[in-house]
């Protein structure tokens, strides 16, 4: 199935067929562990547990395979966090050279990859079952920011022997971060340095459609879809495929460019950045799961133009939170030094927006404008320049609180 699949992402591509059945299908093909391993990087695989019993998987790359290649040397710890329907594949994916993950260790980075509940390497719950029981998805961004990504923080600095670490994050990345901030303060003493890439928090002046559209409905529909007993968003592939039967064969009149917007309507699309090869590779390891809850949770904060908790509705409101409405996450309490990473063009992460959030965070040590008018959503993490451009300074930002 997944070999049909990547046929129709080649097409959509419009990359050879015999590109796509060599390296770029196998890399599309690869989970992470045996894809960072491909590449002659040392990959740990770790488990972790939630107080709520959800098993969490963690990717580690220990050292570098060019330089700093002794992974028995002490380094400095930094936990990447993905983005909304991702996994930790979204930091390795672009292969080496250009991944986050391969660069930081290259750099002298103890590199640790989280995965939140849902996604494909932590659909595990002592007793829930993902595939049949709905109530495994009746989580949100909420509960990622509250109860998975302390977990992993937590194991990270106790497997090894450091008291704090440096977080970088994408999209839903930062939103969970501001969560369990601003929800359990004393987190922010472990970390050294937060660096935010397209953060989102207030989604007041998003410029995409698929955002505006869910405003209006999303309620109703992850309502309909858990009395049906479905909980999590279909996987994409299979859309893809009808997709592409539809839209992208040969006798449709549908140029390639419309695919390739088709493919990264949720992300916005910057065509001067993209190596459409890579396309393949990208939908091979993206959707990777997420609950109906975390897309309501984002349009309801669209809706009420805050950035608060979910909202149960007021019976539920008030059985959870003791309140009608869902009380607000107070960003006065992210105490953690914050290097905020945004650009002109982000459909979600608009510069409006993130002005707001700005001046709302008590410790934000620097606001950087990708200096690339065109730099959209997804390139923080696919751009062919996102090393020059984000990746770099990060770097910089980092090593400047070890010098």
């Amino acid at each position: 199935m997944l070999r049909v699949e990547l046929l129709y992402a080649c097409a959509w591509a419009g990359v050879a067929t015999v590109l796509c059945f060599s390296d770029t299908l196998e890399d599309a093909s690869l989970d992470v562990p045996h894809l960072v391993r491909k590449y002659g990087y040392p990959l740990e695989v770790h488990t972790v547990w939630t107080n709520d019993f959800y098993y969490l998987t963690m990717h580690r790359i220990r050292c570098g395979r060019d330089r700093n290649s002794n992974p028995n040397v002490n380094r400095p710890v930094v936990f990447l966090m993905h983005g909304l329907q991702s996994s930790s594949a979204d930091w390795v994916v672009m292969g080496p050279g250009k991944g986050l993950a391969y660069i930081l260790a290259e750099e002298g980075f103890d590199v640790w990859l989280g995965n939140s509940r849902g996604n494909v390497y932590s659909r595990r719950h002592l007793w829930l079952d993902p595939d049949s029981d709905v109530d495994f998805w009746k989580f949100t961004w909420d509960e990622i920011g509250r109860l998975d990504v302390p977990a992993m923080i937590d194991y990270a600095l106790e497997k090894t022997g450091k008291k704090q670490l440096h977080y970088i994050g994408f999209s839903q990345g930062t939103t969970v971060f501001f969560v369990m901030c601003s929800m359990l303060p004393k987190y922010n003493e472990k970390i050294i340095s937060m660096n935010a890439l397209a953060p989102v928090t207030y989604l007041t002046n998003t410029g995409n459609p698929v955002d505006k559209a869910l405003t209006y409905f999303s309620n109703e529909i992850t309502k309909t879809a858990e009395f049906f007993g479905v909980g999590e968003l279909p996987p994409f592939p299979r859309w893809f495929k009808k997709a592409g039967e539809m839209t992208c064969r040969d006798d449709a009149i549908v140029v390639k460019e419309v695919c390739y917007n088709i493919v990264f309507l949720f992300g916005g699309w910057n065509p001067d950045q993209s190596n459409k090869t890579m396309i393949p590779v990208q939908l091979g390891h993206v959707p990777a799961g997420a609950s109906f809850r975390q897309f309501t949770h984002f349009a309801q904060n669209m809706r009420s133009k805050k950035f608060r908790r979910y909202d149960h509705g007021h019976v539920g409101n008030i059985k959870t939170y003791g309140t009608w409405s869902p009380p607000q996450y107070d960003l006065q309490e992210v105490r953690a030094p914050i290097h905020l990473y945004y650009s002109l063009s982000d459909i979600r992460a608009t510069v409006n927006d993130i002005r707001r959030l700005r001046y709302e965070l008590p410790n934000v040590k620097e606001v950087i404008q990708i200096p690339l008018y065109s730099f959209n959503h997804l390139d923080f993490m696919w751009a062919i320049d996102a090393k020059t451009l984000v990746y770099d300074h990060v770097i910089k930002t980092m090593n400047s609180y070890h010098i």
